[in-house]
């Protein structure tokens, strides 16, 4: 048995996974070359389009999935599988291929993104976890992105860690940053993956104080006049008075977290343009989402704060991606289809490949997944996966930065019709090419 430094991964799993690994082995079958992928066959109801998240992630935890000398322990104290499956487990070593749709990339029905090419016991015990990643970046990212879009030019900070787990805050914070977020308030999210920081204070700095006039003084003798100030603890218009009067003209900007948000900022940028502050901004806060960010496109606000309706995915806490085997290796030597036929719950067999079909303007017309080999393209149309493994290898890693750039991309690509918020189908359709 072998101990690893870094925390393993390997039982971020569902108990059938392994018994699965154990059964095919005892059959002989568990080295039979396989193909699994990732994939939602619906979007969310009334969506447009989905933005992939947690590929970074994803290829960290493939990276940790080793069995070391105390999951082996669980395993077998606890019976769950049997003395040959823990000898195979303990030298277990993703060494198969995976590729997929880059981090940031649009997703639409059907589209592979992430396709693990394996033998089966290799790629069948890593379904839970890639789901666990995707499903929930996913959801994250999709929403944020719907958000930003609906801010336009106006900065969106993330704010939703005491809303989650706190792991699934940090990796909603990560997925909020690729689909357009400009910095978060979870400082674990800045050190973890650089994702910038931002806050100042809560009401309950403001309650410490025996006045608003005292608890502004000490916020911007500490933090300086360019300081964001809360002003509805108690009476928003005579709070502003306060903030002008401690902070000058230099006062960076003021936050409304309660209240009809709409009314109260245009009154409050009155207040602050007729006091000579007219540089100070605006900044709004109070369970926001899509909806309410596009409702509050005329208020004179500068940015926005959103905390839980992000974490939760908007109404959307899943992708609802599925991890299935779509191809094996037939006695001949070669892949051969296999798909489920369940009703409602079907799937198209066989390897895919995947590209962005686009008219002469660079706009995209479909999603088109080739069936057995690459769709066939027409000069315009731009190649969707992306290698992320090769050989056990990790091959896909990179920045940050280069899955927030990569959406902004995607984004633009798309019809205007994807920015609606209105419901309805996905905004581009999915064409298949058998080659089978």
């Amino acid at each position: 048995m072998t101990t690893h430094s870094s925390p393993s991964t390997a039982l971020l799993t569902d108990h059938y996974e392994l018994t699965m690994v154990q059964a095919a082995l005892e059959s002989g079958e568990a080295h039979r070359r396989c193909v699994f992928e990732a994939f939602a066959r619906r979007l969310p109801n009334g969506r447009r389009y989905g933005v992939v998240g947690g590929t970074g992630r994803l290829l960290e935890a493939v990276q940790g999935f080793r069995f070391g000398e105390d999951e082996l322990r669980f395993l077998k104290d606890n019976k769950v599988v049997d003395d040959t499956t823990i000898e195979f487990l303990s030298t277990y070593r993703f060494t198969g291929k995976v590729s997929g749709y880059a981090e940031g990339e649009c997703y639409f029905p059907g589209s592979p993104v992430l396709v693990v090419e394996a033998t089966f016991a290799e790629g069948v015990v890593l379904e839970t976890v890639a789901l666990s990643v995707l499903n929930h970046d996913t959801a994250i990212a999709s929403a944020a992105s719907r958000m930003t879009s609906a801010a336009g030019d106006r900065p969106c900070i993330e704010m939703g860690a005491r809303r989650a787990h706190e792991e699934a805050a940090v990796a909603a914070s990560r997925a909020a940053y690729i689909g357009g977020f400009t910095a978060t308030s979870n400082l674990e999210a800045g050190r973890r993956y650089g994702v910038p920081t931002t806050g100042t204070a809560a009401h309950s700095f403001t309650l410490l104080y025996d006045s608003e006039r005292a608890a502004f003084t000490a916020q911007v003798t500490s933090l300086g006049r360019g300081t964001t100030l809360l002003v509805d603890t108690y009476d928003v218009r005579q709070a502003v008075e306060l903030a002008m009067e401690v902070a000058g003209p230099e006062l960076g900007a003021v936050r409304l977290d309660s209240g009809d948000l709409l009314s109260q900022a245009t009154e409050v940028r009155a207040q602050l343009d007729a006091a000579g502050n007219r540089d100070t901004r605006i900044i709004v806060t109070s369970d926001l989402d899509e909806f309410a960010i596009a409702a509050l496109a005329s208020a004179p606000v500068s940015g926005y704060g959103v905390g839980t309706a992000l974490v939760m995915g908007s109404g959307a806490p899943t992708a609802s991606m599925v991890y299935k085997l779509v191809a094996r290796e037939s006695r001949a030597g070669r892949l051969e289809g296999v798909a489920k036929k369940s009703k409602g719950k079907r799937s198209v067999g066989g390897r895919k490949w995947a590209m962005r079909r686009r008219n002469e303007h660079g706009v995209a017309t479909a999603e088109v997944i080739g069936v057995g080999r690459a769709p066939s393209s027409d000069g315009d149309d731009r190649a969707l996966m992306t290698p992320l493994v090769t050989d056990g290898e990790i091959v896909g890693a990179e920045e940050l930065t280069a899955a927030r750039d990569r959406h902004a991309a995607a984004l633009a690509e798309l019809p205007p019709a994807a920015m609606q918020l209105s419901r309805g189908e996905p905004v581009i359709p999915t064409l298949y090419e058998e080659h089978e």
